[in-house]
């Protein structure tokens, strides 16, 4: 079953928003209630470019019974222009040739199938550009 964290985090999942600070202009992402700079509570909803680059990634030959048929693949933390940093899986590539400070697109795609029921969770993932 989707659990209700899910649900509350659609916005970032969907249309990769963030809050902004208007006090100090920090970005979160996800949102907060309190800025780690400033500690401000007053943030502004913004979108997220789609566009970043790679600054680390790990390859998983050996994954959960849920993701094994999906091995080889990438997993990365990607930067975005506005400096924020996803961990997120790199689809659509061959993981032999994946190099640091590749550029990449956000995408959204299906993560998972969920419970017996089979419903599909939708998210961000990265593909080359």
């Amino acid at each position: 079953m989707i659990t209700a964290r899910y649900h509350r985090e659609i916005p970032q999942r969907y249309r990769l928003e963030a809050g902004k600070c208007k006090k100090c202009g920090f970005i979160a992402f996800p949102h907060r209630l309190v800025c780690p700079k400033c500690k401000s509570q007053d943030f502004e909803t913004i979108r997220l470019s789609d566009e970043g680059k790679i600054l680390t990634f790990t390859i998983v030959r050996v994954a959960s019974d849920k993701f094994s048929k999906q091995t080889p693949f990438a997993v990365g933390i990607v930067e975005l222009k506005e400096g924020v940093k996803l961990t997120t899986q790199i689809a659509d590539v061959d993981v032999d040739k994946l190099e640091i400070g590749q550029k990449v697109k956000i995408v959204f795609r299906k993560i998972q199938e969920d419970g017996k029921a089979g419903i599909l969770c939708y998210g961000y993932k990265a593909v080359l550009i």
